[in-house]
């Protein structure tokens, strides 16, 4: 029975409680969005290039076109039953018509800190499972409460696709899959490139931790013992090529397609490694993509165990972004580490079913389709260098005492950064939220503008005072906190522009302010970076988003500054170590210049 003090508390609100009351994604205004255009791509061209963009700019903003095609978009926003107008869109041209390999173009995978409690991997799986699966009956019956900025209510539409999802292969483009939660209550387990049901519940009752780990250990002795096909390594392929050999699959055994059913329609895949990392850069890369067999990385979510214990996860981007598995997973993570979490009873019932194996018949078109995109697989992530700087001289607790914004320090570290690399600033891309309204998703923080560029040169000036260093710091970190605010309302350039672009109709002409070189090169973006910070990660990671860029994950912790620095080995000569050590540099010499402007301000009055 609750308590008094329980029942007299306001309910806690269920997770789709304000979908109704979100207000939709608006469409900025030209005369906002242009002016903001122009100020974030000035620093990026010379005053000749400026010149001519600004004109270009301000014709379209002028023309009858411009008009049109804006008057277009906002009819399009006003459309009854239309949740957001940018929705269809972005989904496609981002993630289900997007044709590379999501791993590692797409995916993105969270390292976990040390279980000391649970050294057996089975053991640690088994706890991370039952933690799973206690989130996942909070969205299952809705007492999940929403996510809030604050007091402002977070979209909760993505949660819909977390669990028993799945995408799925197809040309011209992907789509997502659902199944019930309530009729599927079994999971996918690898090991040994093999796929192995589990299902949870037996006789009405959800299996316990103990029983979750004697059935893992029953997988794994089944599949050392046994060598398979690695059917798995289709889905690191090519969408195209994964399409048609999807559908090669399918057509060689009607077993094929009940396995795949049964592991689509499962909640989540375990896929218990038989590697043992130990540097950081080896554990980010088994959980990036390991060895790419030992995965279905259509699945929403995988969560990892190695041999030595060592975990984490891995997301597949489509229809998630980063917050609502950052939330599962630091869920999942504080009940393990601190041992929260219900493992059930220690008993262990006698008559357990067997794992099932879910076996594939492949014939021998099947087996050389999978060696080649096994070879390509291989070849993409060869091509791929990554360094982990594990800055530890300080965290979110020193920088807030500096009196600046965690994240924006960050940005301005890795901004100074690649400048002491490469001399100059380039196009960068920082993601941001815009879950406040109706299935938003994403904007593009444009965190390169005319103060991080100042800031940058005049920290890289030796006869600059750490007064005039420090007053240019804090003039980029306001110009980088405005134009995120902006983003996180709707109202950034590049959602705002796509849209423009995108309700042409087939045989218009393009429009100037498009076909000026300028657009193209302010959306290259040379350094990819997103925040998603947890006290429970040893950092998180993605790729680069183009082939001369760095793709920058970082984790912002209360002690320490984890980044993950990944990019091409290509003819561009991309050095991420290089990156990782101006990184610690910048960081490093930002800290001790505000401490010096204070002490040569002398104590206040």
């Amino acid at each position: 029975m609750p308590s008094a003090t329980q029942t007299a508390a306001k309910p806690a609100a269920k997770l789709f409680e304000f979908q109704s009351q979100l207000p939709k994604l608006p469409v900025p205004a030209l005369s906002e969005t242009l002016p903001k255009y122009l100020r974030s791509v000035e620093p990026l061209l010379s005053k000749e290039e400026f010149a001519k963009t600004k004109k270009i700019v301000e014709e379209f903003g002028q023309s009858a076109q411009g008009r049109e095609l804006q008057k277009r978009l906002e009819a399009r926003a006003a459309e009854p039953g239309r949740a957001n107008w940018l929705e269809e869109w972005w989904n496609d041209l981002s993630y289900m018509g997007y044709r590379d390999p999501v791993t590692p173009y797409v995916s993105y995978f969270y390292s976990y800190k040390d279980d000391k409690l649970r050294r057996k991997p089975t053991q640690r799986a088994a706890a991370i499972v039952r933690a799973a699966w206690a989130f996942r009956a909070l969205v299952a019956s809705e007492k999940l409460a929403p996510e809030m900025a604050r007091t402002t209510p977070l979209c909760s539409h993505s949660y819909k696709y977390m669990f028993n999802a799945t995408r799925i292969p197809k040309k011209p483009s992907d789509y997502e899959a659902t199944y019930s939660l309530d009729s599927n209550t079994h999971i996918t387990v690898a090991r040994n490139n093999q796929f192995f049901n589990l299902d949870l519940v037996h006789n009405g009752q959800l299996l316990s931790a103990a029983e979750i780990e004697q059935q893992l250990d029953r997988i794994v002795e089944r599949a050392d013992s046994t060598a398979a096909v690695p059917v798995g390594v289709l889905t690191a392929d090519n969408r195209d090529l994964w399409a048609d050999n999807y559908q090669q699959l399918v057509e060689s055994s009607p077993q094929n397609a009940q396995t795949l059913e049964k592991l689509q329609s499962s909640a989540f895949v375990l896929c218990l490694d038989d590697t043992k990392p130990v540097t950081r850069e080896e554990t980010h890369r088994v959980f990036w993509h390991g060895n790419g067999s030992n995965r279905w990385f259509d699945k929403s979510l995988q969560f990892i165990v190695c041999d030595n214990a060592k975990a984490g996860f891995l997301a597949e981007h489509s229809s998630m972004d980063g917050t609502p598995t950052c939330r599962l997973n630091d869920y999942v993570l504080d009940q393990t580490l601190n041992n929260k979490v219900d493992l059930g009873s220690t008993t262990v019932r006698s008559d357990l079913p067997e794992p099932e194996p879910l076996r594939f018949v492949t014939p021998p078109k099947v087996v050389r389709s999978i060696e080649q995109a096994a070879d390509r697989f291989n070849k993409t992530v060869g091509q791929h260098q990554l360094r982990v700087l594990q800055y530890e001289a300080f965290g979110k607790d020193e920088i807030k005492k500096l009196g600046i914004s965690p994240d924006a320090f960050v940005q301005m570290a890795i901004q100074l950064a690649y400048y002491k690399l490469y001399g100059r600033s380039r196009a960068t891309y920082e993601a941001a939220a815009t879950r406040k309204f109706l299935h938003g998703r994403t904007e593009t923080c444009r965190s390169v503008s005319n103060e991080s560029v100042a800031f940058c040169k005049l920290f890289e000036t030796p006869t600059a005072s750490p007064q005039d260093k420090v007053a240019a710091l804090q003039a980029a970190v306001k110009a980088h906190g405005a134009y995120a605010k902006a983003c996180s309302e709707g109202k950034g350039v590049d959602r705002h522009l796509l849209g423009l672009r995108l309700v042409l109709k087939p045989g218009e002409e393009k429009p100037g302010i498009f076909q000026d070189p300028a657009y193209a090169n302010s959306c290259h973006w040379f350094l990819s970076t997103s925040q998603l910070s947890s006290e429970h990660f040893e950092g998180w990671g993605f790729s680069e988003v183009v082939p001369d860029g760095y793709g920058i994950a970082y984790t912002i912790r209360k002690d320490a500054l984890i980044f993950h620095i990944a990019a091409m080995k290509n003819d561009f000569g991309l050095n991420s170590d290089h990156l990782a050590h101006y990184i610690k540099e910048a960081a490093t010499e930002m800290r001790a210049t505000i401490l010096a402007a204070k002490l040569a301000a002398g104590p206040k009055l």
